[in-house]
């Protein structure tokens, strides 16, 4: 049983394959100085995670996290504080705070010249850190570090360097610190915060666990300082993580229950769900309907369902969109303005046609006088033409000249003496019942033979 348990445990030995302690020691040294080629290949490759993260590309993003040196003097800070080498610490400390300036400068100045600003998702996605960064951190850091102590690294270092995400963070908070927008720079400042600290965490661990040497005479007092100042630290990364973490749970709950409530509520009494807006963290929902409208049974019916998936009444929002009654309103109103416009049109073209009656009569004048002299011939065969107008009868009176109405004027053509004068009066008598009007002027014109 004993010898199983031994088999079992070489499974896991590290120290079977670890590297020399000088030779790790050489390695975290070297990768702690940030001069040179290091340097440029660190800005090259903020440029490249900047231009992922505007462009919204994961794969741009990936490739700048595999180029990326920053996890040097990180491993640097854990190794030293495992060892007690503070001398290697302030080095480690020193570098990384010249990188993390000079990859804020760097993504900064990109964002600043860039003319796309836009937000994206791979953007937003490092504003919110949570208790989940941490342990992405922490477990990420121990593959790291165990990686560098082994003979057989492998491909785990850009591997560590893809699942701790260093370059986006920093990226983001260059983001912020070009446009201004404090929120995004403090958010992906603190994951960033977060990776460092636990990738550190992760190799003071491992470096314990392997009992690397300590290098330097230390004084107890001191070292005990050392890990009040590292536990204070840590405590003072994970707390606010966990709290955010806790959050993003209640979050995605909400979310869940907000989304399972509005499948219940897609179609309801011929009303369909045409907008819906979810606010996990206001704890708010808000619905757009559309269809025949929402009567008060069918409002009631939506916050029963509310209160069953236990979402808050209060904050729940049920709007009316365009509906059937709106829709039968504006045919009403359309139906009336076209009846309007059809007797404004009928009474136009009544008008219209008695225009042209009245067009038709005054060019019909000259020819009535054909009619009269058929009309009054067999009465007066003597009589040899007729013509008719309508004229105005001007008159002077108190020296300003007056106007009467059209008056009628016929003219009789008729040989010499040929009608007397009783004959005349007849026919102006006649005239004037047949015209109907009392100044019918009558005028015999004699001609001779």
């Amino acid at each position: 049983m004993e010898k199983r348990s031994e088999k079992l445990l070489q499974w896991f030995d590290l120290r079977s394959e670890m590297e020399g302690y000088d030779i790790i020691h050489e390695n975290i040294e070297s990768g702690v100085v940030f001069k040179g080629t290091n340097l440029w290949v660190l800005m090259f490759a903020i440029v490249v995670a900047s231009v992922g993260l505007n462009m919204n590309s994961t794969a741009v993003i990936i490739g700048a996290m595999l180029i990326s040196p920053l996890m040097g003097p990180i491993n640097g800070m854990g190794y030293s504080l495992a060892t007690y080498d503070f001398q290697l610490l302030r080095r480690s400390l020193k570098n990384f705070t010249f990188a993390v300036g000079v990859s804020l400068l760097t993504s900064a100045l990109y964002f600043l010249l860039t003319p796309i600003n836009e937000a994206h998702s791979e953007l937003l996605a490092r504003t919110s850190p949570t208790i989940y960064d941490v342990i992405i951190a922490l477990f990420g850091g121990l593959a790291g570090i165990v990686a560098m102590s082994s003979r057989l690294k492998g491909n785990v270092i850009p591997g560590v360097a893809i699942a701790t995400a260093l370059m986006p963070p920093i990226c983001t908070a260059g983001y912020g610190l070009a446009t201004l927008q404090f929120d995004f720079f403090f958010g992906a400042l603190y994951l960033f915060t977060i990776n460092t600290v636990f990738i550190a965490f992760a190799a003071l661990i491992v470096c314990q666990f392997l009992k690397f040497p300590i290098r330097s005479i230390v004084d107890p007092a001191r070292k005990k300082h050392v890990n009040r100042v590292i536990s204070a630290v840590i405590l003072l990364t994970l707390v606010p993580s966990i709290i955010f973490g806790v959050n993003l749970v209640k979050n995605e709950e909400y979310a869940q229950r907000a989304e399972n409530f509005i499948g219940e509520v897609t179609l309801l009494g011929g009303n369909y769900l045409q907008n819906r807006q979810v606010h996990p963290a206001a704890r708010s929902v808000e619905l757009l309907y559309s269809g025949y409208g929402l009567s008060d049974s069918i409002r009631g019916e939506i916050i029963n369902k509310a209160l069953i998936h236990r979402l808050d009444t209060a904050r729940l929002k049920i709007r009316q969109g365009y509906d059937a009654s709106m829709v039968q309103e504006n045919v009403r109103k359309y139906q009336s303005e076209s009846e309007r416009l059809a007797g404004q049109l009928a009474a136009t073209t009544f008008t219209l046609r008695q225009t042209e009656g009245r067009v038709d009569s005054i060019r019909n004048i000259p020819l009535f006088g054909e009619k009269i002299l058929s009309e009054i011939k067999p009465l007066f065969p003597q009589i040899a033409g007729c013509s008719y107008a309508e004229t105005y009868l001007f008159s002077t009176v108190n020296d300003s000249t007056q106007r009467t109405g059209l008056v009628p004027m016929v003219v009789f053509t008729l040989p010499r003496n040929g009608l007397r004068q009783a004959d005349r009066t007849r026919i102006e008598e006649w005239l004037k019942n047949r015209l109907g009007n009392e100044h019918v002027k009558t005028v015999f014109e004699e001609v001779r033979n």
